[in-house]
């Protein structure tokens, strides 16, 4: 089997992470991988902040924590956060940051780290505490929020094993 496909098959969303930081070469090389992420019209209408400071990863785990109702850590304890931002204003917005959340975790798994994305990155950056981030990292302009990519590397038992697919979800048209 191709080994793309082969890769994709086997990539698992991880909730159980060391503390263990993601090598700054695999890093480099998975963000470069979400900015080639297709986009519609082809408008790179997206932008990515790479958040590893513990105190600002801390800070969006409990505004994510608090949307969510909860106390626990959404990001399982995983030492570096991708926020995924896109452009409100292309209608493509969700669809492009999606995109790019894809490519991140795939690239991420090709490269030996473990990733999960997380959402209420939307309510998170409408909020003023989110707006007071972004301000602080220097992103300027309009952002809307649509999702966080967790990196890391697994702890034991981060990762389940793949389910068996659902049969009767695919349609060949005649």
């Amino acid at each position: 089997m191709n080994q793309v496909v082969e890769a994709l098959k086997n990539r698992r969303s991880c909730r159980k992470y060391t503390d263990r930081q993601v090598d700054p070469e695999a890093l480099a090389q998975i963000v470069e991988a979400g900015e080639w992420a297709a986009s519609g019209m082809g408008q790179q209408a997206t932008h990515l902040v790479v958040v590893q400071d513990p105190d600002d990863v801390s800070q969006l785990s409990r505004m994510n924590a608090q949307i969510m109702g909860t106390t626990s850590d959404p990001f399982y304890g995983a030492p570096t956060v991708v926020v995924v931002l896109a452009d409100p204003e292309r209608p493509t917005c969700v669809e492009d940051g999606s995109l790019v959340i894809g490519n991140l975790m795939n690239a991420a798994h090709a490269l030996g780290v473990a990733s999960c994305w997380i959402h209420r990155a939307h309510e998170e950056f409408e909020s003023e505490e989110g707006k007071a981030l972004l301000a602080k990292w220097d992103v300027e302009g309009t952002w809307r929020g649509v999702g966080h990519c967790i990196l890391g590397y697994a702890a034991e038992g981060g990762e389940a094993p793949a389910q068996e697919r659902k049969p009767g979800r695919v349609t060949y048209a005649r």
